[in-house]
Parts: C-alpha cells; structure tokens; sequence
C-alpha cells in the first residue's frame, strides 16, 4: 500500500516522479505546456529538499559519513536556486530550457548518490538501523502538509544552508 511506506521507498517514489516530469519537459512542445510541468518539478522538488533537510538528513546525523550529507545539503542549495530562477522567469526567457535541463542533471547526480547501492546515503541510513517506518511517517504528514500550502500559497523563498553569499 503506497501510504505504508517507508523513509526511503517515499524518497525514491519522489525522485522517479521528478525524473518522469523531466522527461515530460523534454518532449514538450509550447510554452504553456513547459512552464506547467517546470512549475510542478520546482515544487516538487522543494518539498523533497526540505524533507530531507527537516527530517531524513537530522536522523542520518552520525549514522552516515558525514562528507556525504554535506555535499547533499550543498548539491540541494544549487537545486535552489537554479528552482528560484526558474519559478522567477518563464519559457520566453532565453536561458529558460537550460536552466531546466541543468537542474535534471544535478538531480540525476543527486539522486545516483543517495540511491548508490552500496555507499549510498540510503543505504547507509538502513544499515545504520534507523525507523525508516517511523521517519516514512513523518515525511508523508510533512509532505501532504506542505504540497497543499504551496499549491495554495506558491514556493516560498528559498533558504539555502550552505551558500553564505546566495543571490537568491
């Protein structure tokens, strides 16, 4: 049942999600139909970020290599504001369509390395013996709380925790 999973089974259904709209945004043709489906990547990918930033990473604290949570938070603050850049312009800007394509790639790169078989910080995370149940939990109440806000309210601005001088 998709609403019992755990921690990493939810992650990983987001990343599969994000790469499907990615691929969606490739065959695109037309403005509107673009800009609908970059939208829905930056939000989707706002949610993943702070989920992994306010609950999954915390708990991976000590439990996984340290370097490796590191580069996430920074490889997450490039998605930021390659996201901010996007949701502030649209696909008569001229860099518009690079700017999506270059954020799916340093997705797919994030992704290889959360997702990496056996160094990855997933499965880090499950040989370190953490509640994925438990932190599933969390992250789908945080999830189902936050899509709603945002559909409502729009992205908020984004707060990068590694980039000390964001022109965002």
């Amino acid at each position: 049942m998709p609403d019992k999973q755990d921690a990493i089974a939810l992650l990983k259904a987001d990343h599969r999600t994000v790469e499907e709209l990615f691929e969606k945004f490739e065959k695109a043709s037309g403005d509107g139909a673009k800009e609908k489906i970059a939208k829905r990547i930056c939000l989707e990918l706002t949610v993943h970020t702070m989920l992994e930033e306010e609950i999954f990473y915390p708990a991976c604290e000590g439990k996984v290599e340290e370097d490796d949570l590191k580069e996430a938070y920074v490889e997450h603050d490039g998605a930021k504001v390659l996201i901010a850049e996007i949701e502030a312009g649209g696909p008569d800007d001229e860099y518009y369509d690079a700017k999506v394509k270059v954020l799916s790639e340093e997705i797919e790169h994030h992704v290889k390395e959360e997702e990496a078989r056996m160094e990855g910080i997933f499965s880090q995370a499950r040989k370190a013996g953490l509640d994925m149940d438990a932190l599933g939990d969390q992250l789908r109440a945080r999830k189902e709380e936050l899509v709603t806000r945002f559909e409502a309210e729009g992205l908020p601005k984004p707060e990068t925790t590694t980039f000390t001088e964001a022109t965002v």
